[in-house]
């Protein structure tokens, strides 16, 4: 199992977001292997973070897929580098989250290219700061997708080798309110406290949560004042929301605007910072259709299944993609010391992706 071998090669290499050196380096090897499979290179060159990998396979008329992964992890340098196995399973940063789920894109691009089938109308994006909210490379997305008809992201699979038709949207938000300092004994009156207001804000952010319909609003981190002998002249709150439906995004960014603008303890101001990180991916006929046809042309019977949590299919089912997540191996204990992926799924989820391959680059459409 070469590829086996492949993921030890980039998993003991650190690639923390931030640790730019480390994720080039893994940038470099993925383009060593494409390059070799008869994919062009074109890279987005980046300062401060990771370079964006895209791959570009021939292109004919007829419709296109793109298949996405990212090259970033969550640990710093010298804190889990790594890699062991056992019968049933590999262990180390990202074999699931999501160096497997790359390695599963190539493999099964690699086992096309052997059978000397031409692979057209199949480009690879592999973007270096997913793992910090995409903040650089969603512009590069989202510029990239009008190009594709389809998107397959190769995020972990679930337990039951799931794929994801949705994902919440997510948006984190910083309120900064101003009061008024003065002392707490002597002039208690004088002041404007800031701390109270945040602590009515708070509670009126935090009702917003609609359980039923999916969308929550979490207050993540307070603070504020001086002392306690110091009314408190400034206080902050940091909250994210998530949600699976547009119009709850549009109920919520209305009532958090209407809840920063207004004052509950007199003389208090407030303002608003932060917006939406990754619009939702919401479940649609469209991803559905794709996931029957794939079940079809697989001869499976794959299950679905929406998830809380965010990844680049968000930009892409937002921009108008046809997308469908979760095609890498099944995994768990991603972003700690105990992530693993399951051996049998890296074999399934390769064997799947080479058939759905396979069909596109003879159809070019599925």
């Amino acid at each position: 199992m070469n590829y086996l071998d492949d993921l030890k090669h980039i998993v003991t290499l650190n690639s923390y977001t931030s640790n730019k050196i480390g994720v080039d380096k893994n940038g470099e090897i993925f383009d060593e292997w494409m390059r070799s499979i008869g994919y062009d290179i074109e890279i987005h060159h980046r300062e401060s973070i990771g370079s964006h990998r895209h791959y570009k396979s021939a292109s004919v008329d007829g419709k296109k897929l793109l298949l996405i992964g990212h090259l970033d992890t969550v640990f710093p340098q010298r804190s889990f580098e790594s890699f062991s196995e056992d019968d049933s399973w590999v262990y180390g940063a990202g074999v699931c989250d999501m160096k497997g789920g790359n390695i599963v894109a190539l493999q099964a691009l690699r086992n096309l290219y052997s059978q000397n089938i031409d692979i057209r109308n199949i480009d690879m994006l592999l973007v270096s700061d997913e793992e910090s909210g995409s903040d650089d490379s969603k512009y590069l997305s989202q510029k990239l997708a009008p190009q594709y008809d389809y998107a397959f992201i190769y995020e972990a699979a679930g337990k039951n080798l799931e794929l994801v038709t949705g994902r919440k949207g997510v948006g984190t938000f910083t309120c900064n309110i101003v009061g008024k300092a003065s002392h707490a004994g002597n002039h208690y009156s004088r002041g404007v406290d800031a701390n109270l207001e945040a602590s009515y804000k708070l509670q009126k952010l935090v009702s917003l949560t609609n359980l039923e319909l999916g969308t929550t609003l979490n207050v993540g981190k307070i603070s504020g004042g001086i002392g306690a002998n110091t009314i408190s002249p400034n206080a902050s709150i940091t909250f994210e929301i998530r949600y699976k439906l547009v119009s709850e995004k549009e109920r919520l960014l209305d009532a958090i605007d209407k809840i920063v603008k207004s004052s509950y303890v007199d003389g208090s101001t407030a303002t608003l910072s932060g917006g939406i990180q990754r619009d939702v991916m919401q479940s649609s006929s469209s991803s559905f259709n794709l996931l029957k046809k794939i079940n079809i042309i697989s001869k499976q019977n794959l299950p679905s299944e929406e998830r809380g949590g965010v990844s680049d299919a968000n930009i892409f089912s937002a921009c108008g993609v046809v997308t469908l997540d979760g095609f890498g191996p099944f995994g768990d204990g991603d972003h700690t010391v105990h992530e693993r992926a399951s051996k049998e799924s890296f074999k399934s989820r390769i064997e799947l992706s080479e058939k759905l391959f396979s069909h596109f680059v003879e159809n070019l459409e599925f």
